[in-house]
């Protein structure tokens, strides 16, 4: 039972397992184990290759990164440059208006204290309009310094005298000739004033 014509089920296997037919390609030819080696091998190459590509696109990327972060900090840095020196300029051009204007601030200042002592319309009216005008400057930052009663600052007044005296502290301002400002924190013009000379106090 299980034969036909003297061949046993099992020995038909084992014939069909020797006669088996070795892998094909995509083309439908034999590929022998040689030419499996050499397209793994291709497939490795064509893998490393693609490795490579992938990391000199990966460095240029990089490299146009970096260049990228530097000209934004490059455009930055102008941009405040310029912002700087725009305000430089304005700060400057605002300090040569205020020195153009205080000599007549310095007119009104004499003309109220010297001439004009009876009230009337007229010194009511130079009145208002020193007034205006002072508050004008004030806006643009034009501050008056601290002069009489103050003890002599080399940074914000000028001496123009000493003066012998014991009735007040050494060093002392006695006395303001011209009114010194400054322009919000820059001294714009310096005091001019007489400085009392008083070693015993």
């Amino acid at each position: 039972m299980g034969r036909a014509n003297g061949h046993s089920k099992a020995d038909e296997q084992e014939l069909d397992a020797q006669h088996e037919l070795p892998p094909s390609d995509d083309r439908g030819e034999v590929v022998g184990a040689g030419q499996q080696n050499s397209a793994a091998a291709a497939a490795k190459a064509e893998a490393g290759l693609r490795d490579v590509e992938l990391d000199k696109l990966r460095i240029e990327r990089d490299t146009l990164l970096d260049r990228l972060a530097r000209l934004q900090a490059e455009f930055e840095n102008a941009r405040k440059r310029t912002a700087r020196e725009q305000q430089e300029f304005r700060d400057f051009a605002l300090a040569e208006a205020m020195r153009a204007l205080l000599p007549v601030v310095d007119s009104f200042e004499r003309a109220l204290s010297a001439g004009m002592t009876e009230k009337s319309e007229f010194r009511g009216g130079v009145e208002l309009i020193y007034k205006q005008l002072q508050d004008a400057l004030a806006k643009l930052g034009l501050r008056p310094i601290a002069a009489r009663g103050e003890l002599f600052d080399p940074r914000l007044h000028e001496a123009v005298e000493a003066v012998d005296t014991a009735e007040v502290r050494d060093h002392e301002v006695i006395d303001e000739l011209q009114r010194g400002y400054k322009l919000k924190d820059r001294l714009l013009r310096p005091a001019m004033v007489r400085v009392a000379r008083n070693p015993q106090r």
